[in-house]
């Protein structure tokens, strides 16, 4: 793949705009689906840990053989869903800015202004979220 001029012919179009309008909105729902996982990775891994935190309180229950297995395990669930949400809102910035310029610029019909898009909000703040819980749990009093 090169990017030299002429790779393909854009011809603008309503045919070639909407086509564009259709391929943005698949990227917005890609980094949605991501979004999604991400939380469930999250939720799941803090979920967890207090689960099995609580568990040997619970009359009639053995001790754990490997009592910080599950803090661990939490742990890296956490890391995961905040790394998958990191690598995707990347992904999703960088297909955004291509799709804005270049060949795709004359079909775009969007100024060069900045990206204001809801769920790139809604990434920052899961992100935060999750470095929080993460935080939360490997800082957590024993």
């Amino acid at each position: 793949m090169t990017d030299a001029p002429g790779r393909f012919q854009v011809k603008t179009t309503a045919e070639s705009h909407f086509s564009w309008v259709r391929t943005r909105l698949s990227v917005e729902r890609t980094l949605m689906s991501w979004v999604r996982t991400s939380v469930s990775l999250i939720g799941f891994g803090f979920t967890i840990v207090q689960f099995f935190e609580r568990l040997p309180r619970m009359p009639g229950v053995a001790p754990a053989m490997l009592p910080e297995a599950p803090r661990y395990l939490g742990l890296a669930l956490i890391g995961a869903g905040v790394l998958s949400i990191i690598v995707s809102g990347l992904q999703y910035r960088w297909m955004l800015s291509y799709l804005r310029t270049g060949d795709f610029e004359p079909i775009a019909g969007v100024a060069q202004s900045r990206i204001q898009t809801p769920i790139y909000f809604i990434t920052i703040v899961v992100i935060l979220i999750g470095l929080f819980a993460f935080g939360a749990v490997l800082f957590r009093a024993v």
